[in-house]
């Protein structure tokens, strides 16, 4: 059962840029809430409701460093309740409740890739 606010939530995440660039990593990540224990399922919806993501501009500014070039871009979708938004982060992340929910959907991307990985293709 789903908790209230997380239901059909639908969030796609990818990470481009960086030193290093890792094709996988670019390739965006869709986590649906409603397959997520219901404890992460509830934390992503406080996340999202806390860091008020559907009130974010598209483009979240950020005082670029020097050696800028290097930070990682993300990418954030967000479909829940007939509403849909995108906000493009750029690192460093400055917004400490933007920077909790980055962190929560890297760990989530990361363990949907690590599933992938280990999942044979062709099982018979």
């Amino acid at each position: 059962m789903t908790e209230a606010g997380s239901e059909n939530m639908r969030v796609e995440f990818a990470t481009s840029g960086g030193f290093a660039y890792f094709p996988g990593l670019a390739r965006p990540v869709v986590i649906e809430a409603d397959q997520l224990p219901p404890e992460e399922a509830r934390k992503l919806n406080d996340l999202v409701a806390a860091s008020r993501f559907f009130d974010q501009p598209e483009r979240v500014a950020n005082k670029m460093a020097p050696g800028a070039a290097d930070y990682r871009q993300h990418t954030i979708t967000i479909n829940q309740g007939g509403r849909s938004h995108t906000v493009i982060v750029n690192e460093p992340i400055e917004d400490p409740t933007m920077k909790q929910l980055v962190g929560f959907l890297e760990g989530q991307a990361k363990a949907a890739r690590a599933k992938a990985r280990s999942s044979p293709a062709d099982e018979k």
